[in-house]
């Protein structure tokens, strides 16, 4: 069957996963997401880049160099420690980092570099960032990740209501925990393209939920007047609304990154494309994830516990239960939204035309 045609039978209400109702499931396997990346955390903990920490970086490009020179003018220069890292980048690009150093040991490291690898010392590119450098970057970034997080709390209490906002930063910190913990786990270095791909992310993860939102707001608009079904069956109709939506804007949002990251920095070995395309990659794969599974049921858990939305679970059970007994047919959230789209545009239609005027009889005088 075409994704079009599924998609028009999940708005309609024809079709419907059950989202809302086996919502613990998915609880569970975020709860599973979250402990792994804690552990990961608290085990190897994040690989900070030297924008971060302060440090010296050396770049020396080679066509018949190997990692093991590098590890050799280290040992020689008196500076082997946990702390170093060597990576090759590409095919002929080797990049080694260490803590910070004292202007004579980067000479002594540069000189050691240059001998191993037969190149000039000024062809080595070298990068020193200092201490109080890294940790202003440091905070600058926290500034602007719980700046972001305050501004869109607000927003989303302002544009939907209170408890949609809280399950949106829920979602939000859930993706960026996840991402975290997965990068912990690969052993990626988290540089300033991390943060930007984590600021990016959030965004992404922000418009997916406040459309799921605006369509759980439209449902739920006349809810308590008319008690043809429940906030949970409401809500669970919006998701399965925006389904298909969700689905081709995420996959066609993954591809380019998919192709940053595993051509432009799996072939190519361009280190700040990795930095950037990793982020983005998981967060909105965790993103859309968390707008349909985590989001959505979230509020509707929050939404269930106020005695208005419990009064109207009970008056829906009564006329299912009388339903049921007279044989006829209980009312499903899809067809109730129809229906209701239905009244709606028949009045506006009688209300342009008005009345209808029918014509009068003349009368006969036999």
């Amino acid at each position: 069957m075409a994704l079009s045609g599924i998609g028009g039978r999940l708005y309609r209400g024809e079709k419907s996963f059950q989202f809302i109702a086996h919502r613990r499931r998915f609880y569970a396997f975020s709860g599973l997401l979250i402990i792994i990346s804690a552990i990961a955390l608290s085990t190897q903990g994040l690989k900070l880049g030297i924008e971060f920490k302060g440090g010296s970086a050396f770049t020396v490009t080679s066509n018949t160099g190997t990692i093991a020179m590098a590890q050799d003018a280290l040992k020689s220069s008196g500076l082997s420690g946990s702390e170093n890292i060597v990576q090759k980048i590409g095919s002929n690009k080797f990049r080694v980092q260490t803590g910070i150093l004292s202007q004579s040991q980067n000479n002594t490291l540069q000189a050691a570099l240059a001998t191993n690898y037969n190149v000039q010392e000024n062809n080595i590119d070298t990068q020193s960032i200092g201490p109080s450098w890294g940790k202003e970057i440091t905070h600058k970034a926290l500034y602007g990740l719980f700046g972001f997080l305050a501004v869109v709390m607000l927003y989303l209490a302002l544009a939907f209501e209170p408890k949609m906002a809280i399950s949106a930063i829920i979602a939000v910190i859930h993706d960026v925990f996840i991402t975290v913990g997965i990068y912990a786990l690969v052993g990626f270095d988290v540089t300033p393209a991390t943060v930007i791909g984590f600021l990016t992310i959030l965004g992404y993860s922000l418009y997916d939920t406040v459309v799921v939102f605006d369509k759980v707001r439209e449902n739920t608009r006349s809810l308590t007047t008319t008690a043809r079904f429940t906030f949970s069956d409401a809500a669970n109709l919006a998701v399965n609304q925006t389904l298909v939506r969700s689905f081709n804007t995420s996959l066609t949002a993954l591809m380019p990154v998919a192709s940053i990251l595993f051509v432009g920095a799996g072939l190519l070995g361009a280190g700040t494309l990795k930095d950037l395309s990793l982020a983005l990659f998981i967060g909105l794969a965790t993103g859309t994830y968390s707008s349909i599974f985590v989001a959505t049921p979230i509020l509707a858990t929050l939404r269930e516990r106020e005695p208005a939305m419990q009064a109207l679970a009970k008056r829906v059970a009564v006329k299912n239960s009388a339903a049921v007994a007279s044989g006829r047919a209980v009312a499903t959230p899809g067809a109730s939204a129809s229906s209701e789209v239905s009244e709606r545009v028949e009045t506006k239609i009688i209300t342009e035309r008005g009345p209808r005027n029918q014509p009068k009889r003349k009368s006969r005088r036999r």
